[in-house]
């Protein structure tokens, strides 16, 4: 199952330093071995709310693939680079599966609420 890494990303001053683009020019090598890859990148068209900084979707094959680069050694050597020169909320989801709709997932709750 898919698994996708989604990236609240502000850069102090909206502009990247020496060592942020040093991150950028360095990251995209490290993705690859695990299948990784870059969907999407860049500000946010917002629609309700407040949305500093832009975004970042990364896709990988499997929840595994994305951990496994994450601690990488490849990853953790370049890592200070974007930790010390952007402010970053990240996290992991997974792909939905086959079949899912927003209705069911509803009903699910609604079920295990009513058990109770």
């Amino acid at each position: 199952m898919k698994t996708y890494l989604v990236n609240h990303l502000r850069i102090p001053g909206d502009v990247p330093n020496t060592r942020a683009l040093d991150y950028l020019d360095r990251v995209e090598a490290t993705v690859e071995p695990y299948g990784g890859k870059f969907l999407a990148m860049g500000p946010v068209d917002v629609l309700e709310g407040a949305w500093p900084g832009a975004v970042v979707l990364m896709e990988f094959p499997d929840r595994k693939s994305a951990t496994d680069w994450y601690n990488s050694a490849a990853y953790q050597s370049i890592f200070p680079l974007r930790k010390y020169n952007s402010i970053n909320d990240l996290g992991l989801i997974d792909h939905l599966p086959d079949g899912f709709t927003v209705k069911g997932y509803a009903e699910s709750i609604r079920s295990s609420l009513e058990k109770k």
